[in-house]
């Protein structure tokens, strides 16, 4: 189910979920500069706060940070060690970069001492892989990489069906064991991709450093995995505006959040076939990439539920994913389906833009 929808790759795909844009309704364009470029932005923003932004090139995305501070040194301070933080963390949990633990995992098949960001995303990835009945399953890497290496040729084929069958069999979390700081498969040939889950857990991670900096109005977007930090002051809530699919700026729904999450799965912006029919998001099960959707939204109150949700809900069928979504507290969702449908969970609120 797990796409690379968060890593710039050696495929040379980038920002695949690049998908909710923070608009000129949050006082923040999603910015578009070259790789490495990083853009600032500091300016008066009521008779309290100063409004200061960074966004840089981070995990594969443009990342945006916005504090509302009374004291611009201090928000430059603040976002300066949650973007080390987000440096720090992806180090970790990349599976490009050969010398991450993630990496070490994949080419060995096992890992002692793994960090204790490690450790807790696996058991994350776990619990997710438990409550969507297996549809949550970073261990679908082996089979990105058959799709991968079909269609990147000057031909681009379809890869054979038996060639996806004998992946299938090593596409199962529950052959991942767990115990302490030791990671380790079951079975060769594994390998596990956390681009479902950890740019949200990041994300979670680089906020708390702007907390422990006393921080108490921000807005952290990653690509589109997003955070808010409390409001905009004077009870005025961040405004969020999801993109629409077909890229006419007819956006499906604009939201209102607080100490909140949002995040999207998306499958317009990376196909691996002309005709658009794979994807970068598989169903663990068939192999196959999930055609009713074409985005699903999850309000949360972490990046990395919001994340590792909207990916979930993403495969499922949409009477099935939005009733996941009731069952949980504190949770909402809007899947725009295939036909144009919109489709929303019990809470879920959007407000007139």
């Amino acid at each position: 189910m797990l796409g690379e929808s968060h890593q710039l790759t050696r495929y040379g795909y980038m920002n695949r979920r690049d998908f909710l844009k923070i608009t000129g309704l949050v006082g923040l364009s999603l910015v578009t500069c070259p790789t490495g470029a990083s853009l600032a932005e500091a300016a008066k923003f009521d008779r309290k706060f100063y409004k200061v932004s960074r966004s840089r090139i981070a995990m594969g995305t443009i990342v945006s940070i916005t504090v509302l501070d009374p004291s611009t040194d201090h928000a430059e301070e603040a976002i300066a060690v949650a973007f080390e933080e987000i440096e720090r963390l992806t180090k970790l949990m990349s599976r490009f970069n050969g010398s991450t633990p993630v990496a070490e995992l994949n080419r060995d098949g096992f890992l002692k001492g793994a960090p204790p960001e490690v450790s807790l995303v696996m058991k994350k990835s776990m619990y997710y892989h438990g409550i969507s009945n297996g549809l949550f399953d970073i261990t679908v890497k082996p089979l990105l990489d058959v799709f991968a290496r079909s269609f990147e040729g000057p031909e681009r084929v379809l890869p054979r069906e038996e060639e996806v069958t004998e992946v299938l069999e090593l596409v199962d979390t529950g052959l991942i064991s767990l115990d302490g700081e030791t990671i380790a498969f079951r079975k060769d040939g594994m390998g596990i991709t956390l681009d479902g889950i950890a740019k949200g857990f990041i994300v979670d991670k680089a906020v708390e450093k702007l907390i422990q900096r006393g921080i108490k109005h921000a807005l952290l977007n990653a690509g589109g995995d997003i955070r808010a930090i409390g409001d905009k002051g004077n009870n005025r809530p961040w405004r969020v505006a999801i993109e629409d699919p077909l890229k006419n700026k007819n956006y499906p729904a604009l939201v209102a959040i607080t100490n909140r999450s949002i995040a999207t799965s998306g499958n317009y912006e990376v196909f691996f076939d002309r005709e658009k029919i794979f994807h970068h998001i598989v169903n663990p099960r068939t192999g196959l990439s999930p055609l009713m959707n074409v985005s699903v939204t999850v309000q949360a109150p972490t990046a990395m539920e919001a994340d590792a949700l909207s990916t979930t809900l993403f495969v499922l069928d949409p009477a099935h994913g939005t009733r996941l979504i009731n069952a949980r507290p504190y949770c909402q969702s809007l899947i725009i389906t295939r036909k144009g449908e919109k489709i929303k969970s019990t809470g879920w609120r959007d407000i007139r833009i």
